[in-house]
């Protein structure tokens, strides 16, 4: 019972059902938002576009570890087409390590672009998007009872951000979520999943990360999250993206409308501060600097090879003219003798 109303908690704060209409494009889509949702005009408001030459390098940041991940437990977890997304619940038994305070795991959901068409996800960096994004969603168990209580406090939920790219292969975790959207095509239709190993589908490698505060990306927008983006990538295959972008209906029956493009555009960072935990050289320099410098470095390998050899060229006629020297040397002496 106390899992069954977690789901609807989580339902109810990202989904926005409160007899409120919100659509990502049209007469209530995004840029409608704040007039229904005031938080969605707020100055914290996500996703944002990440520029490597603006954030700032924190080695203090401590590393995320996710617990239970890799063990979800017995119990199936309910996959949902909520008219916006497809959301899977997920037990409190998975948590973060390396927050402020003990963030456990309430589901996951993904954003995705449509056929044809680049970019799919929420967050960019260097304004440059991926084909989809993951998003787990947290919630601090330490100071809130419910997640419903710490959606509206500062930092009460924490998100991880995975952007997903396509790859050559198929990914077999995110094929435990894709493998079932034919079972609810439709809004407010849900299945059940078995468990599986929720920490193959984040990055093999979580040590490079962007954190920054932020809000939900959907309507009610509050900004009371704690973002986590990673840097690595996901991947999955074409057909994978494919599979998301052409099975499921935002609409409840006839007539059905395909359920793509539900990623909002990055918003304005203001006064924010983006942390990076890692440091990456080529981000300091724009294409042109970094075309700039190649060639620079180019012409310098040059003019090195070429005063190399123009060195040896009059090495190898000093000692040629030495050698003469010598031979022309000792005739002489054996003439005379």
């Amino acid at each position: 019972m106390l899992f069954f109303t977690l789901l609807l908690e989580v339902t109810w704060i990202l989904a926005a059902d409160g007899g409120q209409h919100w659509t990502y494009k049209g007469p209530h889509g995004q840029d409608h938002w704040p007039a229904s949702y005031p938080d969605c005009g707020g100055s914290d408001q996500s996703p944002i576009n990440i520029q490597m030459d603006s954030v700032t390098f924190d080695p203090e940041l401590p590393a995320l570890e996710p617990h239970g991940y890799d063990q979800p437990g017995t119990e199936p977890l309910d996959l949902h087409n909520n008219g916006h997304t497809v959301q899977l619940s997920l037990p409190p038994t998975l948590y973060l390590d390396g927050l402020p305070r003990r963030y456990v795991a309430a589901q996951l959901h993904l954003h995705w672009g449509q056929k044809g068409s680049p970019g799919g996800s929420e967050h960019q960096i260097n304004s440059e998007a991926t084909a989809a994004e993951l998003h787990i969603v947290h919630y601090d168990a330490d100071s809130y009872d419910s997640l419903s209580e710490a959606a509206q406090k500062p930092q009460g939920l924490a998100v991880l951000g995975i952007l997903i790219e396509v790859g050559e292969t198929k990914n077999l975790a995110y094929e435990h979520i894709l493998s079932h959207l034919h079972e609810i095509r439709h809004k407010d239709q849900k299945t059940s999943v078995p468990p599986f190993n929720v920490r193959e589908l984040l990055p093999p490698e979580l040590g490079q990360f962007f954190r920054y505060n932020g809000s939900l990306t959907t309507p009610p927008c509050y900004q009371s999250v704690l973002w986590t983006v990673f840097n690595r990538r996901a991947q999955i295959s074409m057909g994978q993206l494919e599979n998301l972008q052409e099975t499921l209906f935002s609409t409840e029956e006839e007539p059905s409308e395909l359920l793509v493009l539900n990623y909002r555009d990055p918003q304005p960072l203001n006064h924010r501060a983006v942390f990076a935990s890692f440091i990456e050289v080529g981000s300091i320099y724009t294409t042109g600097e970094m075309l700039g410098l190649g060639v620079g470095i180019l012409v310098g390998c040059l003019c090195l090879l070429l005063a190399v050899f123009l060195i040896a060229r009059k090495i190898r006629k000093k000692r040629l003219r030495n050698r003469k020297s010598v031979v022309f040397t000792s005739g002489r002496a054996t003439t005379e003798a």
